[in-house]
Protein backbone atom coordinates (compact mmCIF):
# COMPACT_ATOMS: atom_id res chain seq x y z
CA UNK A 1 0.00 0.00 0.00
CA UNK A 2 1.27 3.28 -0.95
CA UNK A 3 -0.03 6.89 -0.41
CA UNK A 4 1.32 9.31 -3.14
CA UNK A 5 0.50 13.58 -1.97
CA UNK A 6 0.35 15.86 -4.75
CA UNK A 7 -0.32 19.95 -5.11
CA UNK A 8 2.03 21.84 -2.77
CA UNK A 9 3.77 24.61 -4.04
CA UNK A 10 4.61 28.09 -3.68
CA UNK A 11 0.78 30.78 -3.20
CA UNK A 12 0.77 34.50 -1.96
CA UNK A 13 -0.62 34.68 1.04
CA UNK A 14 -4.88 34.80 0.77
CA UNK A 15 -4.45 32.47 -1.74
CA UNK A 16 -5.61 28.83 -2.12
CA UNK A 17 -4.42 25.15 -3.40
CA UNK A 18 -5.58 21.83 -3.10
CA UNK A 19 -3.72 19.27 -1.86
CA UNK A 20 -4.70 15.43 -3.15
CA UNK A 21 -2.99 11.94 -1.67
CA UNK A 22 -4.30 9.08 -3.66
CA UNK A 23 -4.01 5.55 -1.95
CA UNK A 24 -2.38 2.36 -4.27
CA UNK A 25 -1.87 -1.27 -3.46
CA UNK A 26 -4.28 -4.14 -2.50
CA UNK A 27 -6.64 -2.82 -0.17
CA UNK A 28 -9.30 -3.79 1.49
CA UNK A 29 -11.01 -0.93 2.84
CA UNK A 30 -9.72 2.53 4.23
CA UNK A 31 -11.13 3.47 7.78
CA UNK A 32 -10.07 7.28 7.44
CA UNK A 33 -7.69 9.53 5.86
CA UNK A 34 -5.83 12.55 7.11
CA UNK A 35 -3.67 15.44 6.45
CA UNK A 36 -0.80 16.62 9.28
CA UNK A 37 1.71 19.37 8.79
CA UNK A 38 4.75 19.72 10.13
CA UNK A 39 6.77 23.56 10.22
CA UNK A 40 10.16 23.75 10.27
CA UNK A 41 11.25 23.22 14.13
CA UNK A 42 7.41 22.04 15.05
CA UNK A 43 5.98 18.74 16.07
CA UNK A 44 3.85 17.27 13.29
CA UNK A 45 0.46 18.32 13.56
CA UNK A 46 -3.30 16.95 12.88
CA UNK A 47 -5.28 19.36 10.24
CA UNK A 48 -8.14 17.67 8.99
CA UNK A 49 -9.85 13.72 8.88
CA UNK A 50 -12.13 12.29 6.80
CA UNK A 51 -14.08 8.66 7.71
CA UNK A 52 -14.75 6.29 5.38
CA UNK A 53 -18.27 7.41 5.72
CA UNK A 54 -17.84 11.33 5.43
CA UNK A 55 -17.18 12.67 8.78
CA UNK A 56 -14.93 15.05 9.25
CA UNK A 57 -12.57 16.72 11.85
CA UNK A 58 -10.52 19.33 11.83
CA UNK A 59 -8.47 21.62 13.92
CA UNK A 60 -9.79 24.82 15.57
CA UNK A 61 -6.95 27.00 13.52
CA UNK A 62 -8.06 25.48 10.08
CA UNK A 63 -11.83 25.50 10.31
CA UNK A 64 -13.95 27.44 7.91
CA UNK A 65 -10.49 28.01 5.55
CA UNK A 66 -9.29 24.63 4.91
CA UNK A 67 -11.80 21.70 3.63
CA UNK A 68 -11.21 18.00 3.60
CA UNK A 69 -13.22 15.90 1.19
CA UNK A 70 -12.75 12.02 -0.49
CA UNK A 71 -13.15 10.00 -3.34
CA UNK A 72 -14.24 6.37 -1.74
CA UNK A 73 -13.76 5.41 -5.84
CA UNK A 74 -10.75 6.25 -6.30
CA UNK A 75 -9.09 6.13 -2.89
CA UNK A 76 -8.26 9.51 -3.10
CA UNK A 77 -8.58 12.03 -0.17
CA UNK A 78 -8.04 15.96 -0.79
CA UNK A 79 -7.37 19.26 1.40
CA UNK A 80 -8.91 22.46 -0.39
CA UNK A 81 -6.82 25.60 1.20
CA UNK A 82 -7.97 28.38 0.99
CA UNK A 83 -7.15 32.05 2.68
CA UNK A 84 -3.65 30.52 3.16
CA UNK A 85 -1.51 32.23 5.88
CA UNK A 86 2.52 32.51 6.25
CA UNK A 87 2.17 30.57 9.18
CA UNK A 88 0.47 27.91 6.89
CA UNK A 89 4.14 27.38 5.66
CA UNK A 90 4.60 23.67 5.94
CA UNK A 91 5.68 20.09 4.60
CA UNK A 92 1.92 18.40 4.42
CA UNK A 93 1.56 15.00 5.05
CA UNK A 94 -0.84 12.08 4.06
CA UNK A 95 -2.14 9.73 6.52
CA UNK A 96 -4.52 6.83 6.30
CA UNK A 97 -5.91 3.81 8.31
CA UNK A 98 -5.73 1.16 5.63
CA UNK A 99 -6.56 -2.75 5.64
CA UNK A 100 -5.07 -4.39 3.72
CA UNK A 101 -5.96 -7.38 1.24
CA UNK A 102 -5.84 -10.06 3.34
CA UNK A 103 -5.38 -8.50 6.85
CA UNK A 104 -8.11 -8.05 9.23
CA UNK A 105 -6.64 -4.56 11.25
CA UNK A 106 -5.79 -1.11 9.66
CA UNK A 107 -2.13 -0.14 9.67
CA UNK A 108 -1.36 3.19 9.37
CA UNK A 109 0.45 4.54 6.27
CA UNK A 110 1.94 7.79 5.40
CA UNK A 111 2.71 9.45 1.83
CA UNK A 112 5.91 11.56 1.13
CA UNK A 113 5.44 14.85 2.40
CA UNK A 114 4.10 17.63 -0.32
CA UNK A 115 5.80 21.54 0.79
CA UNK A 116 3.41 24.20 0.74
CA UNK A 117 5.38 27.87 1.10
CA UNK A 118 2.73 31.04 1.79
CA UNK A 119 4.38 34.32 0.98
CA UNK A 120 3.52 37.44 2.38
Amino acid sequence: VQLQASGGGLVQAGGSLRLSCAASGSIAKINNMSWYRQAPGTQRELVATITSVGSTYYADSMKGRFAISGDNAKNTVYLQMNSLKPEDTAVYYCNAHIVPALYSTAISYWGKGTLVTVSS
